[in-house]
């Protein structure tokens, strides 16, 4: 899910979401060329094109009603990642490879900008606390009040770009941590 697109300051270039990222997106959020309903009630449409924060009720812009082709809604997820990618660009302190990027960036795309801002996730990112990292994606699984079994393998995979060609820590949680689930919808 992506939220209402900012309005991104005209110097700002982005930095790239290279393929494996952009193709964990295109998976995650999987190819669906008319509206429906995500698993947070929000009419969405393409690759997870939030066209409103309520459900599909027929009233949405006359452009989504006659669905999309294949292309349209690549062209409209890279224009969508923008919002994310800056969002990224923004909050996070820490160096980042291009995998690492690219996972925040899937998840700020699923979970929304305010949420990454506000994640005990970024914290642990930014402190450079690698050990703590996968346990802080996986907490991000539930939506409407429940776990999502699709949530879950999207955190599993975002975990697996952000390591990738570096070995997963597995380490244990810090002593108190807060490991219970996190609602996409609502946040920590």
């Amino acid at each position: 899910m992506s939220e209402t697109r900012a309005i991104l300051p005209a110097d700002v270039v982005l930095r790239p979401v290279f393929p494996a990222g952009i193709n964990l997106t295109k998976s995650s959020e999987s190819w669906v060329p008319h509206l429906y309903n995500d698993a947070a009630k929000y009419c969405t449409i393409g690759y997870g094109h939030l066209v409103k924060l309520a459900p599909c009720d027929g009233a949405e812009p006359p452009q989504f009603l006659k669905g999309l082709t294949e292309p349209e809604g690549s062209d409209l997820l890279v224009h969508d990642m923008g919002t994310s990618q800056y969002a990224v660009m923004q909050a996070v302190r820490a160096p980042l490879t291009d995998g690492q990027f690219a996972a925040l960036c899937d998840f700020t795309f699923n979970v929304g900008s305010s949420n990454l801002v506000h994640s005990t996730l970024l914290q642990v990112v930014n402190s450079k606390d690698l050990e703590r990292i996968p346990s802080q994606f996986r907490r991000w699984v539930m939506a409407g009040g429940k776990p999502w079994p699709g949530l879950k393998q999207r955190r599993e995979r975002e975990i697996d770009l952000f390591f990738q060609g570096i070995s997963i820590p597995r380490g244990l949680p810090a002593p108190g941590e807060d490991l219970s689930p996190v609602d996409i919808r609502k946040g920590q």
